[in-house]
């Protein structure tokens, strides 16, 4: 074991590469910026240390102790208002030439500082509005995507804070959380959607001291039941898929005009009443059922994420990380066949930005092969289905769909029927044989009594 030193005793070699500057190149002034912060969470941490002492030298009736401590405190608080004379020597312009890295970040995040002002006294109760968007801002959009926080951000504020946002946050109860559930009921994924988030919220609201830890009304309440929303494609239904892609993509599909309307006397013939889709729309259809990606996997897909050499896409981190897509060769045909437009894969309105949806051409082109209530979202469950049908193995699966959790991947546990067909097929097969039904029984069929048959015959019943 090596001998103790300045540098081991206070771990300065894991310590000073802490400081990790956000711009490129490094601005000179940021650098100042993180140690000053980390400087105060430091001694933010020694301050609760020093109260946490103070209250138990109280409870010991330790007065000398206590009043020691106080005065501790009392001079570290000084140093710390100190600081910020040295922050002010950073110019304003220094300042905001790294302030756009920082992101939605602000020293207002410091948990250690609400644990302080809540060990303090500083126990303002707030209303649940304040605490939705502390836990939007601070939580939810720091760490979900953007997509997942405007979700949150749409059932906080639309369903939950007209009923309880003017409530005091630590005075909700389960019965106003029941009654909000149960106001949702003839929407029950979205009311069971609701109420993750409320428990989210309530335990983030914990965390920070907003509310006493462990309180959460949402504890105990029972979701609804939910039918479930996965929807797989047949292999005739694939097929009527690929027959209207080709149809949109080169003569266009069918459409209809309301003869009703006012316009309808300047519409084309019928015979011409056809609506081409792009090429970049076609491929993003086939790129969704080879792959298995989901849609803004390939619709935000650039160029630069695709590695032809490896048959990969390679696309940058998101709320699951990175993530690599394995490419097969009708997925690799497909992109070398698709013409460039852009940095975008997958053509938008303008080279410099991705398509928005495919709303429109999904659409015509489900309506045109005979499909209903089938979501695009669908066709990466199809991509699974497939594959578990064909015995590959939900770990397998769970790996080319990107899941981080293999709670994610047992949906597809009912389709993954080879192991167990082969297992029916070994047990029906032994069966069959000892009541000599198997006429032709397989190689690999022994009887149910092994390897020795007994010389009396078997009986059953």
């Amino acid at each position: 074991m090596p001998s103790l030193t300045y540098a081991n005793y206070l771990d300065l070699e894991k310590l000073l590469t802490l400081q990790k500057p956000r711009s490129t190149p490094p601005e000179h002034d940021e650098m100042l910026f993180i140690i000053i912060h980390q400087t105060y969470e430091l001694w933010f941490k020694q301050l609760l240390h020093e109260f946490e002492k103070i209250k138990k030298d109280f409870s010991a009736g330790d007065l000398f102790s206590a009043i020691h401590s106080f005065k501790r405190a009392r001079t570290i608080m000084k140093v710390l208002v100190a600081q910020i004379d040295i922050l002010e020597t950073m110019t304003p312009s220094s300042f905001s030439s790294f302030r756009d890295r920082l992101d939605t970040a602000s020293g207002f995040q410091s948990i250690q500082f609400r644990e302080l002002e809540f060990m303090l006294g500083y126990k303002r109760a707030s209303t649940f509005a304040e605490v939705a968007e502390q836990f939007l801002t601070e939580h939810v959009e720091a760490k979900r995507s953007a997509s997942s926080a405007r979700s949150y951000r749409d059932l906080l504020e639309r369903l939950a804070s007209p009923e309880i946002g003017k409530r005091k946050a630590d005075k909700i109860t389960s019965a106003e959380i029941q009654r909000l559930h149960s106001k949702n009921a003839y929407t029950p994924y979205q009311a069971n959607r609701l109420l993750r988030v409320l428990s989210s919220l309530f335990t983030f609201a914990g965390k920070t001291h907003v509310v006493p830890v462990g309180f959460n009304p949402c504890r105990g309440i029972e979701y609804f039941p939910e039918e479930g929303r996965e929807r797989y494609l047949t292999t005739l239904e694939l097929a009527q898929i690929g027959e209207a892609i080709r149809e949109a993509e080169t003569i266009g599909l069918p459409y209809t005009v309301d003869a009703t309307k006012p316009k309808a006397k300047h519409a084309p013939k019928e015979a011409s009443r056809r609506t081409v889709i792009g090429p970049h729309a076609a491929a993003a259809l086939r790129l969704l059922i080879f792959t298995g990606a989901r849609l803004r996997e390939i619709l935000h897909l650039r160029w630069q994420h695709v590695d032809f050499e490896r048959g990969l896409l390679l696309l940058p981190p998101s709320k699951t990380g990175k993530k690599t897509i394995v490419l097969n060769a009708p997925a690799l045909a497909i992109l070398n066949a698709l013409p460039r437009s852009g940095e975008y894969v997958i053509a938008g309105t303008s080279v410099d930005s991705p398509r928005s949806d495919l709303k429109k051409p999904w659409k015509a082109v489900a309506a045109r092969a005979g499909l209903t209530g089938v979501r695009i979202h669908d066709l990466r469950h199809t991509h699974a289905s497939v594959g578990a049908g064909a015995g590959l193995g939900l770990p397998i699966i769970g790996k080319l769909l990107g899941h981080t959790q293999t709670a994610t991947t047992q949906r597809y546990a009912h389709l993954d029927n080879d192991p167990l067909k082969k297992a029916s097929e070994n047990i029906g097969s032994r069966l069959a044989a000892a009541m000599g039904d198997l006429k032709a029984p397989r190689a690999n069929v022994t009887s149910i009594s092994g390897a020795k048959r007994s010389k009396k015959p078997a009986r059953l019943g």
